[in-house]
């Protein structure tokens, strides 16, 4: 989504303002700046209690990477496999790579802060990773025709179950699930549910998604944020010659 359209349903949800909006919907106010947790986060019991059995949970959360051929117990496809194995890291790191953005399955677990501007109609997830933008539309609309195009982002339709975000994508483009070779397709799934903790200063979610083209069993992150008020998002910046840099230092 291109930057003046981004500022634009952010300044339509400011005319109201976040905190009015979710009030008068009765529902939690997430609006705001939140910081990532550090280390893998604890399941929440509530969220955990809504994974389908037999989901795989993935502790890749923040900084934490998962080594080579190491995916945290997600059962892949040989062809996922083979291609996993044939990856390597300086592949995403050449001029052309290296600022391209990874789609949120990995995206939303990185170690980058985003803000949350609440709306009745849509909600804005934004992202200072790479500087990506989500809209997550409230107002009951299906999900896009299955020819419609694909992105990083994809096409987000939410609801409210009680206190509960619920956030349901698709349309995502290919991209990494855990940084070391294991790519989603083109037709994964991802349901996303976010919740505030009882005293309101954290963020907690869950992150499930499911690919049968790739993966044998679905899979999910437990990820949480922290409030911190008085901060904000800044640009991310990326300088595509870091690609050169890198090349030079590991010849």
């Amino acid at each position: 989504m291109r930057p003046a359209v981004a500022s634009w349903l952010v300044a339509a949800l400011l005319v109201i303002g976040p905190a009015a909006a979710a009030q008068a919907a009765g529902h939690p106010n997430l609006s705001g700046y939140w910081n990532l947790k550090r280390g893998n986060s604890p399941a929440d019991p509530e969220l955990a209690a809504r994974l389908a059995p037999g989901t795989v949970i993935v502790h890749d959360v923040g900084p934490t990477e998962l080594p080579r051929a190491d995916f945290g117990g997600l059962k892949a496809k040989p062809a996922a496999l083979a291609a996993a194995a044939a990856w390597k890291p300086a592949d995403d790191l050449t001029i052309s790579k290296v600022c391209a953005p990874p789609s949120i399955i990995y995206a939303m677990q990185g170690p980058f802060p985003l803000q949350i501007d609440q709306g009745t109609e849509f909600i804005v997830i934004r992202l200072e990773y790479f500087d990506m933008v989500r809209i997550v539309f409230m107002d009951g609309r299906r999900h896009l025709p299955p020819d419609a195009p694909h992105s990083k982002t994809g096409d987000s339709i939410g609801h409210w179950d009680g206190s509960t975000l619920v956030v349901d994508t698709d349309h995502l483009e290919s991209s990494t699930i855990a940084n070391n070779g294991l790519n989603h397709s083109d037709n994964v799934h991802v349901i996303e549910r976010f919740r505030l903790s009882a005293d309101g200063k954290s963020l907690l979610s869950t992150q499930e998604f499911e690919d049968p083209e790739v993966l044998d069993t679905p899979g999910a992150r437990f990820i949480a944020w922290d409030r911190q008020d008085g901060q904000y998002i800044y640009p991310y910046e990326c300088d595509p010659t870091f690609g050169l840099n890198y090349g030079a230092r590991t010849k």
